[in-house]
């Protein structure tokens, strides 16, 4: 019976999922400006023991015709936010094992630049950093933002990324060799000269020609992950990514994409494990009558016009100006903009042979306190912990990122009612304060210690 893996999906802004939930009186995430809320998160997550805290980013918000979307700021749907690389320092001392990934952009600045700040985090955190690759969200609002003519076409952007991760990794693990430092007081000598090697790269998107300041850190490459669900970004998470979020659908769907990213890697060559997890949105309480109330009560606060406003973020289609009784082929008839944003988030519900495509008002029912959720549990901690045992059998998936309701109460209730009921059933690995975020995501820890 193999481990599972655990995480907490949140955004350096007021609530996650592009949901609504915030005004909640359980909720703490309105406090996101707050470094003690975070700090308390961290604590209740190192203490509990989940894996890692997961910051999504980005610069993007979400547009409606050629402006900001008015729900969009009234109601906090991913808009505002701050820079999450910035608070883990803060996190990183106030904990001992939890992992921390933050997400950050290809294209945006140069390899160089995420490099150095990506080693300092390494370094600070005793190698428990990992870095969540993307390519862009809300690719309209950063074209504008960072005063583009127009948005970079999605395959074009992948195979910037392509030689994004390949020169950053380059400066991590070629740039300095094992024994290159030395930093001897009695010598005077720093750095031994034939140890520091020179990066050059040419490639179509970037260039680079000289030597990476940075000296080695714990992990070297922070742990990778990748998120992207369309050909171009399954294809790159095989050849790139040690952990992959698959868009949680059906049990059905998930498990096909998780095969097929094994598939790839296998192809690919891969000798290196792959890490498939999945959104889980887990609304637990210590009975099930009081966890259904608290599920109803997050349903009642979501609305078509928070479900559109977050499509619309993501994909560029405002599905209120659609008509309801049509499929989404209205706007690909009508040459709309289907291929350069959130393309995942399109082809799902343009149907296929299985599945016939949905009308636009079954697309707002169905994404209706969905958002970017993925799979959904309310129960007991029993009845949850079943479920996670249940959708990890059925998808092959090897853990899942918690997207928490109403903030903090939600990751300490999973922490304190379920993950002990997972850890007695032996499907959490033991945690090792010695042994880097890599090391513990893949499952290689190190030996123990002779006593």
């Amino acid at each position: 019976m193999s481990t599972l893996r655990f995480g907490v999906f949140e955004v350096y802004g007021p609530q996650v999922g592009g949901t609504l939930s915030w005004p909640h009186p359980l909720s703490d995430s309105i406090d996101f400006a707050d470094p003690e809320r975070w700090v308390r998160l961290a604590k209740v997550m190192d203490a509990t023991g989940f894996d890692f805290l997961f910051f999504a980013d980005g610069y993007g918000y979400p547009i409606v015709g050629d402006d900001i979307s008015a729900d969009a700021v009234a109601q906090g749907i991913n808009f505002s936010g701050y820079d999450p690389a910035t608070l883990l320092p803060v996190l990183m001392r106030e904990t001992s094992d939890l992992g921390f990934v933050v997400t950050a952009t290809t294209g945006i600045d140069h390899p160089v630049q995420l490099a150095r700040r990506f080693s300092t985090l390494d370094l600070i955190s005793g190698g428990r950093i990992g870095w969540n690759i993307v390519t862009g969200a809300s690719q309209n609002a950063v074209a504008e933002l960072f005063g583009h003519d127009g948005m970079v076409a999605h395959d074009t952007r992948y195979a910037m990324a392509e030689e994004y991760v390949s020169l950053a990794r380059r400066y991590w693990e070629d740039a300095w060799s094992d024994d290159a430092l030395i930093a001897d007081r009695d010598s005077g000598v720093y750095a031994q000269r034939s140890g520091i090697h020179r990066v050059v790269y040419e490639g179509d998107h970037y260039r680079s020609r000289g030597y990476y300041g940075a000296p080695p850190t714990p992990q070297r490459t922070p742990l990778l992950f990748q998120a992207g669900t369309s050909p171009a970004g399954r294809a790159f998470a095989a050849r790139h990514a040690e952990c992959v979020f698959v868009q949680a659908t059906t049990p059905t769907h998930t498990a096909s994409a998780v095969a097929d990213l094994h598939r790839r890697a296998g192809d690919d060559g891969r000798t290196t494990p792959l890490v498939t997890m999945a959104g889980l949105t887990a609304i637990v309480a210590e009975t099930s009558a009081e966890a259904r109330e608290l599920a109803d009560e997050f349903d009642k606060m979501q609305t078509d016009d928070v479900v559109a406003t977050l499509y619309a973020g993501n994909t560029g289609i405002d599905l209120r100006t659609l008509d309801p009784d049509q499929t989404l082929h209205q706007v690909l008839d009508a040459g709309g903009p289907i291929g350069q944003m959130g393309t995942s988030n399109i082809e799902r519900f343009l149907g296929s042979a299985e599945r016939p495509a949905p009308t636009v008002r079954e697309i707002l029912d169905e994404l209706r306190g969905r958002g970017t959720r993925g799979f959904r549990l309310v129960g007991d901690p029993t009845e949850v912990a079943d479920g996670v045992e249940e959708l990890a059998a059925r998808t092959g998936l090897d853990g899942f990122l918690i997207e928490p309701v109403f903030g903090t109460r939600d990751v300490e209730a999973f922490g304190d009612l379920v993950l002990p009921i997972l850890r007695e059933r032996g499907r959490l690995a033991p945690r090792r304060s010695d042994a880097t975020f890599r090391s513990r995501m893949r499952g290689m820890l190190p030996a123990a210690p002779v006593s």
